[in-house]
């Protein structure tokens, strides 16, 4: 049938309803004549959409008689503004979880959430609700030139929140919520500010041979979290109190350490003892 191979169709008359309509009479018409025939009444209309799933802004511009799309092309000239508002509007609309949050700019916002818990004075709110408050202010200046939202890098995001510090603050939170730990071995590691417990981080027990008191952060207000680890990295103790550790079950944890990896040192008083990253020198004691 060449009416219903057609990609249009004059209708003259048909019965039924729209989902089961029966052709009684009408003519197959070409998509040219369509153009030609009703110039005066096709339209052209841009459009500017934002997609969550792909975090992605895009710009169409179409051609409608009617109801009916003609057809659709994307628009390429259109003002990069219009672009960073769809984008903005669809974080508002969305939330901040489309941003590709990484290590470094969700550390920052755990530490500085972590200070203003403690009452450090000065610093920028940084809670979900807060940061919607003000993406003109901090994230519209990253999306100039973008379409999407995965343009965006962690390294970006972390420096434009870093950016709402002053260099005092910024001092002051170094010293009160520090990025990391150094060990007595000289071993840096970084500090967990995400922990429901408090600040977290991960360390060999042998980096803390020497190490008489506890570490803290908050200008000695709160104990870091300490989860020790074998040489091999696995899981050996949690602990908010080192000396009372090296005090109690220090024992029974070395006791394991020496079956387990007993080319390591493990001394009696780890307290007193040299750190070591290493393992011991042939004749070496522990």
């Amino acid at each position: 049938d060449p009416i219903a191979a057609a990609p249009w169709i004059v209708v003259a008359d048909a019965s039924g309803s729209a989902a089961g309509a029966r052709l009684l009479l009408g003519a197959a018409i070409d998509a040219d004549s369509v153009e030609r025939l009703f110039a005066d009444r096709i339209e052209r209309s841009d459009s500017l959409t934002f997609d969550p799933t792909t975090g992605a802004a895009t710009a169409e511009t179409r051609r409608r008689l009617g109801a009916i799309t003609l057809g659709r092309a994307p628009l390429e000239s259109i003002d990069p503004r219009d672009i960073t508002a769809a984008l903005l509007a669809g974080v508002r609309s969305h939330g901040l979880a489309l941003l590709p949050w990484g290590d470094a700019s969700l550390a920052l916002r755990a530490r500085i959430g972590f200070a203003a818990r403690l009452g450090l004075a000065g610093l920028p709110h940084v809670s979900d609700a807060a940061l919607l408050e003000c993406l003109d202010d901090w994230l519209a200046p990253l999306l100039t030139g973008k379409r999407r939202l995965d343009s965006l890098t962690d390294a970006a995001l972390a420096d434009a929140l870093a950016a709402r510090l002053d260099w005092a603050t910024a001092r002051r939170l170094d010293s009160f919520a520090p990025r990391q730990f150094e060990t007595p071995a000289g071993s840096h590691h970084a500090i967990d500010y995400t922990a429901e417990a408090g600040p977290a981080v991960d360390v060999r027990v042998q980096a803390l041979f020497g190490l008489a008191s506890h570490p803290m952060a908050a200008d000695g207000r709160q104990p870091l979290t300490l989860r020790l680890t074998s040489p091999a990295g696995r899981p050996v103790q949690v602990t908010n109190d080192l000396p009372r550790f090296w005090a109690g079950s220090w024992g029974d944890v070395r006791r394991d350490l020496r079956g387990r990896y007993p080319r390591h040192p493990w001394p009696e008083d780890p307290a007193n003892a040299p750190p070591t990253l290493r393992a011991k020198r042939p004749g070496q004691p522990g």
